[in-house]
């Protein structure tokens, strides 16, 4: 019998398990929210200052639902980022399934955000109830990574609550490997929405 797991059940020990996925210890392989990254002009400075300034408003009037963060946060940024214009579109709430050879297991789950460029999963973005750790959805976000069919180039991910934001990537290689950036938050008295935005751009013309 066919045994049907949810993704935000799983946790790191059994994708190293089921599928062999390591984190890599090498610092280069996850450069790309490091390096060459475009300068953010003032005026998109003063947009991202409106944009953390709406999010805090929201924030005191708890709870923040998952609409609420794509609406306020997500979709300024995807905007800013160039996400909505070609050669990209968009995908929402996508469901996945990832399926396992030899065995009886079926990994089910929903993307709420999905870009798509030439039918290939690039960039897989997860907003979650703000207050929730950033932490307990990093598997989920890798399981849906996993079932990317492009096994030749990395898979970028974000996961955020509104508050809080972490940045993936896999490369789909004969042993699987992701890493991690830095956890990126509204809540400093710097705007680190800049940082955010502009690993969003070096991402979007890495993908094109």
């Amino acid at each position: 019998m066919v045994q049907i797991i949810q993704a935000k059940n799983i946790g790191l020990a059994y994708l190293q398990e089921r599928f062999g996925l390591q984190k890599a210890e090498d610092e280069s392989f996850f450069r790309e929210w490091l390096e060459k990254l475009p300068e953010i002009t003032d005026l998109e400075k003063q947009y991202l200052d409106r944009v953390k300034s709406n999010f805090l408003n929201l924030a005191q009037r708890p709870p923040i639902l998952e609409n609420a963060v794509k609406m306020v946060v997500l979709s300024p940024l995807l905007d800013l980022a160039g996400f909505y214009s070609q050669p990209f579109s968009i995908g929402t709430e996508e469901s996945v399934e990832i399926s396992l050879e030899d065995e009886e297991e079926i990994i089910r789950g929903r993307i709420d955000i999905l870009v798509i460029q030439k039918q290939l999963w690039l960039l897989v973005i997860e907003s979650k109830r703000a207050g929730i750790s950033l932490l307990e959805n990093i598997p989920q976000a890798l399981a849906y990574m996993l079932t990317s069919p492009n096994q030749e180039k990395p898979v970028f991910g974000l996961l955020t609550n509104g508050s809080h934001f972490l940045f993936l990537k896999l490369n789909k290689t004969d042993i699987p490997m992701y890493d991690i950036s830095d956890e990126f938050s509204l809540l400093k008295r710097k705007n680190e929405l800049y940082e955010v935005i502009a690993i969003l751009k070096n991402l979007s013309q890495i993908l094109t």
